[in-house]
């Protein structure tokens, strides 16, 4: 059974919603501390029709936290669901959370906005999953037993850092750097070559030139 198309207006209202979300993780997560007339303007919307779908810039921010805590939670399940080889499962749930980018929008907007309940539930049920990845990894010897929990967030943290050039190089950087990392967690060690082309000097010392 399909689902009846949406009107006129209520496709316009879903267009200008995903626009909106669009242009707000792209201006927040570059700057939590950027206006909200900021985000209207990138998405081409009034900031009339951005306050009747988000009241307030405090509203904006917990909806992009709350997305990003819910994709954390799909990408740890999946893996947890995953019952082939146990190196392969953890190494999944790595690379899912690195592509999904979910601490540019939790880690990085932290301290932005007054978490509700709701964020405080997901982001519990985040780290009950994320013990539980970490555990099955180190009980199924694959996974340095000495490596925390609190060593694979800062792992994001660190790889959600690294922007250089557009987004699909920056993913290429991201998943180079990411498994140089996984060689070291592995039991045993192991040396496999490095995805994507190495950085070059002229892509760092692009970063010191403004943008237009």
């Amino acid at each position: 059974m399909t689902s009846a198309p949406m009107s006129g207006r209520k496709a316009q209202a879903a267009r200008n919603d995903e626009l909106i979300l669009q242009a707000a993780r792209a201006v927040f997560t570059a700057d939590p501390g950027a206006p909200i007339a900021a985000v209207a303007e990138k998405a081409g919307v009034g900031i009339s029709a951005l306050y009747r779908r988000y009241p307030s810039k405090e509203a904006l921010l917990q909806k992009l936290c709350g997305d990003g805590l819910r994709l954390y939670i799909e990408v740890t399940e999946r893996a947890l669901a995953d019952d082939g080889d146990p190196w392969e499962a953890f190494a999944g749930y790595l690379r899912g959370i690195v592509d999904a980018d979910t601490n540019s929008l939790t880690i990085k907007l932290a301290g932005t906005f007054h978490p509700t309940e709701e964020l405080h539930q997901e982001a519990a049920r985040s780290a009950v999953l994320a013990a539980e990845a970490h555990r099955r990894a180190v009980e199924a010897g694959v996974l340095r037993p000495d490596v925390t929990v609190a060593d694979i967030a800062l792992l994001f943290e660190q790889l959600a850092s690294i922007k250089v050039g557009g987004e699909e190089r920056t993913a290429q950087l991201r998943h180079r750097f990411l498994a140089l990392a996984m060689d070291g967690l592995r039991v045993p060690p192991a040396h496999r070559d490095l995805p994507g082309p190495p950085l070059v000097d002229e892509e760092l010392s692009a970063r010191w030139i403004p943008s237009a």
